[in-house]
């Protein structure tokens, strides 16, 4: 058996759903606009024809990806985990920055759910990896390739 890597039941939905209307919904709608483009006439002219088999390959790639995620994906349901109050994957949890006095809430996800937008950190990333483990009130220090960050854990939920 392959490594597995692990993900949210959140993550693993969104790339189902994202999966779900690339083949229902995209992908036969470029196929429209390319028997459209076909319709025009002359292949080599033709820009709409280039630009549909271009979008072709983009989408054909993305469900590839999803599918080559979702089948080497552990799926983990957080709630039904035992954590025992410590920081596990799919946790979310609040940090205050002891130089700054300021919170931060981060929740920790698989490589390919991660995104700094939605507050969501991959389990492979130095913040992440010095929680892992720890409890409420425990201090971090979290080695970046530009500083040193402090913090203390404030709260752990498992949603």
């Amino acid at each position: 058996m392959k490594n597995q890597v692990p993900i949210t039941i959140q993550g693993a939905k969104k790339l189902k759903d994202e999966l779900e209307f690339l083949k229902t919904t995209k992908r036969p709608s470029i196929i429209n606009a390319i028997a459209e483009a076909r319709a025009h006439g002359d292949l080599k002219e033709n820009a709409e024809y280039h630009a549909a088999r271009e979008e072709q390959g983009f989408v054909e790639g993305r469900i590839q990806e999803i599918e080559n995620t979702l089948a080497n994906s552990q799926i983990i349901d957080i709630t039904k985990m035992s954590n025992e109050g410590r920081v596990i994957f799919g946790a979310t949890v609040t940090l205050l920055n002891l130089e700054t006095d300021s919170e931060v809430t981060y929740q920790i996800v698989g490589v390919d759910e991660a995104d700094l937008k939605e507050n969501k950190i991959s389990i492979t990333s130095p913040t992440a990896r010095a929680m892992i483990g720890k409890q409420v009130s425990d201090m971090i220090t979290v080695k970046t390739p530009s500083a040193v960050l402090d913090y203390e854990i404030l709260s752990i939920e498992y949603k």
